[in-house]
């Protein structure tokens, strides 16, 4: 096991035979029956969870967070709520990535949870076996390379991309991007003038088969709403920002000049 797992929830015997490095889960869920049950389920399948009953006991155990590789969060906890408690974890410097697991699985809690960085929302309804599933996905994204290449920094026009640390500059001006967001400029701009369908932004956003949304289209409405979101904190920087443009039916582009490497 790695560093730091004796804080958590024992794994399964059979998982961890089969699994010698387990994703550990820092779950918050103020219901004691189903956070007991859902952290025994994750367990049986390989997972090494710790679990909290509110946003205070998982503030007030952030060394346990250098450790985890994902915190699933219930969006309905008592005083402070878990939509609030994400911002909270950004703060303090919490980066996880994190997943909203909610019986309050509306549209709008979907998409304000995007907003504000999330990177899955899964309804309860779902069961545990589909948790499993995502998280391992998530987990899987989030990985670091196993052999970095050092900071090759991409130039197109006026914004500048730092691939290793995930940031974008526009007039040598942080844009304040998430994860999320930033994966889907650094797609568009450095292919300069081509078209990037809805379905490939989505899947840059968060990952590839993962589905939200209504209806078998519902993803476009998601990606609209972040490609709005990502011009606005460009034109925070310079109102004349007009570099990503759409097409209703080939998806959006980056204009401007051709990108380098630096």
């Amino acid at each position: 096991m790695g560093h730091g797992l004796p804080n958590f929830e024992p794994v399964n015997q059979t998982n961890q035979e089969r699994k010698t490095d387990p994703i550990r889960v820092l779950f918050v869920e103020d219901d004691e029956y189903y956070r007991e049950i859902v952290g025994d389920e994750l367990s049986w399948h390989g997972f090494a969870v710790r679990s909290f009953p509110d946003a205070a006991s998982l503030l007030g155990s952030l060394d346990s967070a250098v450790e985890a590789d994902v915190i699933v969060l219930d969006w309905k906890l008592p005083k402070t709520s878990g939509i609030d408690l994400l911002p909270q974890l950004r703060q303090r410097g919490v980066n996880l990535p994190v997943v909203f697991l909610t019986a309050y699985a509306l549209i709008a809690h979907e998409r304000q949870a995007f907003a504000r960085g999330a990177i899955d929302f899964i309804d309860k309804m779902r069961g545990t076996e589909v948790l499993a599933r995502r998280l391992r996905l998530v987990a899987d994204t989030s990985k670091p390379a196993a052999n970095p290449r050092p900071d090759k920094r991409i130039v197109c026009g006026k914004v500048t991309l730092r691939p290793s640390v995930h940031r974008a500059d526009w007039n040598e001006v942080d844009v304040g991007l998430t994860v999320g967001e930033y994966g889907i400029v650094h797609l568009l701009a450095s292919r300069v003038g081509q078209y990037q369908t809805y379905r490939t932004i989505y899947d840059v956003q968060y990952y590839e088969g993962f589905v939200a949304g209504q209806g078998d289209q519902g993803y476009r409405t998601n990606v609209r709403s972040t490609i709005k979101r990502i011009r606005k904190k460009f034109c925070d920087i310079d109102p004349t920002f007009s570099e990503i443009e759409n097409s209703a039916t080939l998806g959006y582009r980056w204009r401007g000049l051709t990108a380098a490497a630096e």
